[in-house]
């Protein structure tokens, strides 16, 4: 029974990473034509992942997997709500904070320190903000930091 629950969720995933691929074609093309690397890129890699993970899961389940119970089951919805709550304020927000928001809470609920976990969350966010910006050409929103941003 246990291996079956593994399986159901691969292909439930699989059919999400498609439906995140095909989603993912559907950009329109850049300004000034295609480009290597454009807005579609990041979420075809997420898909592809996805979709190799999804065909382990349906391949080689977990003999011993138990449904959790208790407080996991409570950290789970939290950390599923902290997700929502992340794409809700990406663009009020921007991606810098809304980042520093969602990383920390999610830091400080797997026990980190709640200083250190919001020094982290404020890291990355400010890492991967440049990655995106300055490495890929990609644009973040800045939300509420778009006053600190030149005219």
């Amino acid at each position: 029974m246990t291996q079956r629950n593994d399986r159901i969720c691969g292909v439930l995933l699989l059919v999400l990473a498609v439906a995140y691929g095909w989603g993912a074609t559907q950009f329109p093309e850049p300004f000034g034509g295609a480009e290597s690397v454009g807005p579609d890129t990041f979420p075809k890699v997420l898909a592809v992942v996805l979709a190799l993970s999804s065909l382990y899961l349906i391949v080689k389940p977990d003999p011993d997997n138990a449904w959790p119970t208790g407080r996991i089951v409570l950290e789970l919805v939290i950390a599923v709500a902290v997700l929502v709550a992340y794409t809700l304020l990406l663009q009020p927000l921007g991606f810098i904070l809304a980042t520093l928001l969602a990383v920390g809470t999610l830091c400080w609920r797997m026990g980190a320190p709640p200083m250190r976990a919001y020094v982290t969350g404020a890291i990355a966010g400010v890492v991967v903000y440049l990655l995106f910006t300055y490495a890929l050409n990609l644009a973040l929103p800045l939300g509420v930091l778009s006053v600190l941003e030149g005219s």
